[in-house]
């Protein structure tokens, strides 16, 4: 039950009046009156009911409403309010407040910003599933399927079903609905931010835990949504409970400069004004106050503040083209700031935002102001984001057909897709809820491109790893290199917006993802289906050898080699063979499991030799591998080994080659087609237009060797194959 909040009058951390934008010394509309929530709480209980008359108590939303949507039915409106008051009915708020008064405030949150009528039918709603006996069917049958979808959507799960995994576990569920249905997402946006305001009698540890998750979670989905009035207001409250002294110095900042004899916002605005004017441009110019952390963040850029700190300046016009003219103008006469510049319209944010930046000087003391030039349209979207756009599940309009899928279709923007591909792998709510923050602190986003015209949305410091699995999925595990712009690239190459990647793809279904891929994702999807494939692997073959390691006092398989070797040559995100036992090997004693050492890769014919690691596994090594006299030297008795018949081998091999297009298709076409399987492979970056790669490979027929190396020599641009060749004696 959400009946924990305060009554918005008692003394807090924030007050709602603290809450707001800066104030500024310059003109400005005259604000909506605050709403009395106390008034508003004796109307819920006293005021009028009677059917077809719409109750007292919702005016103020029916008012906010009608100025958004004047043709709006107003019916589900009053028969929603009538439910949610007779159900909440003797639930009284921390405060002692009626209830009803918090699901008021929310819709009303929700009306000013724009929200359709479904939209505020639910709000009002929004509790009685969770807190009282009303049941989803029953709001399903009385205000329709998509009410009671959005109601479900924020309805809590039990602390008693679920225990600690109940908050991620609700979180899971609300993203979920949210994937189907933004609208879902909005109302716990507008319902955080109601509990945020009057948090204000809470114990403070519980305050900040309730200011934590906000400012994890709930800010930057308000941020991905577009809902900037939301956003800005809900990271001022948490500011103020979790840095209370920081906040306090804000303030008085504001208050100093509201004191102020002059306001060089005002005085610029009146320049802008006369020049839109003298240029016949039709626009309205507004000074925009900063909120309390962004002028936290300038004034620990610049100290001290100076009067243009306090606030931007709002340029509002009717069409795209107007914005551009006042760009024109104001870049002609008066004196620019060009580092500042910034089309988002041309280049919209992800969030759906559009608007023109730039900066004037001022004359007379060189003070920057900077200005935001958008549509009104454009601004109504800056504010509300999703919630702006009505219904968005109606019958799109023409202009809303086409073009980028992230920015048409805000039902299901690019990002939140991405999250809920990868919250399906996360294996239980504590990794769901560590990886859910860790994604949503990556507030930036980057786009590259695929070779096939096609785009990939990536947070930024992605890298190949990232794309691979943004674009393959769990298939990525076969990826063996990639190219960024061109040019051959490592896994680990962080990606730029703008760039052009081609991943390089095995055609091994059975492939697995080098371990060191992990410290090269950025992304969760990646994070997840690497560690799920790692887990994966059989636990005999692969958890025994890294002990073997330890033991032996040098590299007694192929995971660690000795410097200057081929392997230390290449780069760290190479996959490292797995080992695997092998029945072409007969040991003394029979029965021994047999690992091929991957530092020499021993293949029929060659003299081979073994030694015993922990857990009985023998690892056979060629008779002149470097590491043979390391072993002998340690003391570890030689173990009798020959060859089978079985002739199935497996090597390493290593091309030096030109760089040229199409090399690696060409390459491992040849390979495929000499009957080698491609265990894994690595491509090195270009170094004087010259490639390495190293390429592990399953041979049915040890004899196929000399042909399979001669068919590689013979691609166009390759001008070396070779063995892996083992170490010298010392070395």
């Amino acid at each position: 039950m959400n009946a924990e909040a305060v009554n918005p009058a008692s003394p807090g951390p924030v007050t709602p009046a603290s809450a707001g934008a800066v104030p500024s010394a310059g003109a400005r509309k005259k604000s909506r009156p605050r709403i009395d929530l106390r008034r508003l709480g004796r109307a819920a209980l006293l005021g009028s009911a009677s059917r077809g008359r719409l109750p007292d108590a919702i005016g103020h939303v029916v008012e906010a409403h009608r100025a958004h949507h004047p043709d709006a039915d107003l019916d589900p409106l009053r028969r929603a309010y009538v439910l949610a008051e007779s159900s909440h009915r003797g639930q009284m708020r921390k405060s002692g407040e009626p209830y009803i008064t918090h699901p008021l405030a929310v819709t009303l949150i929700l009306a000013e910003l724009g929200a359709e009528t479904t939209t505020l039918t639910a709000s009002l709603l929004h509790d009685t599933v969770e807190d009282t006996d009303v049941t989803l069917d029953q709001v399903g049958e009385q205000f329709g399927a998509e009410v009671r979808y959005l109601v479900d959507g924020v309805t809590k799960l039990e602390k008693v079903d679920y225990g600690a995994a109940a908050e991620p576990e609700t979180f899971r569920k609300m993203l979920l609905a949210t994937g189907n249905d933004v609208r879902v997402m909005s109302i716990k946006l507008a319902d955080r931010l109601h509990n945020m305001r009057t948090l204000g009698v809470m114990r403070r540890e519980k305050q900040e835990r309730i200011a934590k998750v906000t400012r994890d979670v709930l800010i930057p989905l308000a941020e991905r949504l577009g809902v900037q009035a939301l956003k800005s207001e809900l990271e001022d409250l948490v500011f103020a409970v979790m840095h209370p002294e920081e906040y306090e110095h804000t303030r008085e900042l504001i208050d100093q400069n509201a004191a102020r004899a002059d306001d060089p916002l005002a005085e610029v605005a009146e320049d802008v004004r006369k020049v839109l004017r003298e240029a016949d441009i039709n626009a309205e110019v507004l000074i925009r106050p900063r909120h309390f952390v962004s002028l936290h963040r300038v004034s620990r850029k610049r100290d001290p503040l100076r009067g243009a700190d306090f606030g931007r300046l709002l340029v509002l016009v009717q069409e795209d083209a107007d914005c551009y003219a006042v760009l024109g103008e104001l870049h002609t006469c008066m004196t620019p700031v060009v580092s500042e510049f910034k089309d988002f319209i041309a280049v919209p944010k992800f969030n759906l935002y559009q608007s023109l930046h730039t900066a004037v000087a001022r004359p007379s003391d060189g003070q920057v102001v900077e200005v935001l030039i958008r549509t009104h349209q454009m601004h109504k979207v800056a504010e509300a984001g999703v919630v702006a756009l009505g219904n968005p599940y109606a019958t799109p309009a023409e202009e809303q057909t086409a073009g980028d899928g992230e920015r048409v279709d805000p039902t299901r923007p690019g990002w939140l897709s991405r999250l809920l591909d990868w919250q399906r792998g996360a294996p239980d709510p504590d990794t769901f809820w560590s990886t859910l923050r860790e994604d949503l602190a990556q507030d930036r986003e980057i786009t590259v491109f695929r070779p096939d015209g096609g785009t990939l949305g990536l947070p930024e410091g992605a890298t190949c790893v990232d794309a691979a699995y943004a674009q393959y999925g769990e298939d990525a595990h076969a990826c063996m290199g990639a190219r960024v712009n061109g040019r051959l690239a490592t896994m680990s190459t962080v990606l730029r917006d703008g760039d052009g990647v081609q991943l390089l793809m095995g055609q091994d279904p059975a492939s697995e993802p080098s371990s060191d891929w992990l410290e090269h994702a950025h992304t969760p999807a990646a994070r997840i289906a690497i560690q799920r494939r790692l887990a994966a692997r059989p636990a005999p073959a692969d958890t025994e050898a890294p002990a073997a390691d330890t033991e032996a006092p040098a590299a007694d398989t192929g995971d660690r080699t000795h410097p200057g070797g081929p392997a230390d040559e290449a780069p760290a995100h190479a996959p490292r063979p797995a080992a695997r036992e092998s029945a072409d090997v007969l040991v003394d004693p029979p029965g021994a499991t047999v690992r091929l050492a991957g530092c020499c890769t021993p293949v029929p014919p060659d003299p081979i030799t073994g030694f015993a690691v922990r857990g009985g596994v023998v690892t056979v090594h060629r008779a002149e591998c470097g590491a043979v006299d390391r072993m002998k030297g340690a003391g570890r008795p030689e173990v009798g080994v020959r060859w089978g018949d079985g002739t199935e081998c497996r090597v390493t091999l290593l091309a030096e080659s030109f760089g040229r297009p199409h090399l690696l298709a060409d390459l491992t076409e040849a390979m495929a087609l000499e009957g080698a399987e491609i265990v894994s492979a690595t491509v090195e970056p270009p170094d004087r237009q010259r490639v390495r790669h190293t390429y592990t490979v399953l041979l049915p027929d040890a004899a196929r060797l000399p042909a399979l190396m001669r068919a590689m020599r013979d691609v166009a641009g390759v001008y070396d194959v070779s063995r892996s060749q083992p170490q010298p004696t010392g070395a």
